[in-house]
């Protein structure tokens, strides 16, 4: 991942990390999805949404919902 993007949310469930991407993007912000699940093991692993660190703050808090 480049040096200036952030994590922003993370998740176990491909469906979820959909939403958060649905979110961001509504709102004009960049951001990429970083599958890391298993491929042996599908079920293990998470999925990632990293954004610029500019949108750090913006993107945390249209995705506070999600965050359980």
């Amino acid at each position: 991942m480049e040096k200036d993007w952030v994590c922003v949310y993370s998740t176990e469930h491909n469906f979820q990390a959909e939403i958060a991407r649905e979110i961001l993007e509504n709102e004009e912000i960049d951001c990429v999805l970083l599958n890391e699940h298993d491929t042996t093991f599908p079920s293990i692993g998470q999925v990632e949404v990293w954004v610029h660190q500019d949108y750090k703050v913006n993107a945390v808090e249209l995705l506070k919902d999600l965050i359980l």
